[in-house]
């Protein structure tokens, strides 16, 4: 996981200052959710459901925007059509990653062996998120590249 995430930023760091904070969030919600495993301890678990919740959170409320209406502003109907496609699977991952932070905000993640279940879970949602994240900012990203070098010769 941590591997596709130094990956995603090599491709697309520095590409927009919000997707390169997003990225960077999103490595430290991977180094989160592996500390959960090494140290099973209520303050982790905490901090693992606080980076967690920011990383959806600006997924949904500002990434996710922000790539939609740089599509809608080059006309990109195949990053458009994408979006459709990969935003339902990307809200049912949040509100998995939401429930899991409900559930230990109610206090019940205080033994990491009642939910390692879901936390394992959790985390293969989460891989398939970042797959489908990377997806959406390289097909938007490169017909929107291409779309401006082209308009600028």
């Amino acid at each position: 996981m941590l591997e596709s995430c130094q990956n995603a930023q090599e491709r697309w760091g520095g590409v927009h200052l919000l997707i390169d904070r997003w990225l960077q969030e999103r490595a430290e919600l991977i180094k989160a959710y592996v500390a959960i495993s090494d140290v099973s301890d209520a303050a982790v678990m905490q901090r693992f459901c606080e980076i967690l919740v920011d990383y959806v959170s600006a997924g949904h409320f500002e990434v996710y925007q922000q790539l939609n209406e740089e599509a809608r502003a080059f006309d990109d109907q195949r990053g458009l059509e994408l979006a459709k496609q990969i935003y339902p699977r990307i809200e049912v991952i949040t509100e998995a990653a939401l429930a899991f932070n409900d559930r230990c905000d109610a206090g019940d993640c205080g033994d990491i062996d009642a939910v390692s279940g879901e936390l394992k879970r959790l985390g293969q949602m989460l891989h398939e998120r970042f797959e489908l994240e990377d997806c959406l900012i390289e097909v938007l990203h490169t017909a929107h590249k291409q779309l401006a070098s082209a308009a600028t010769v």
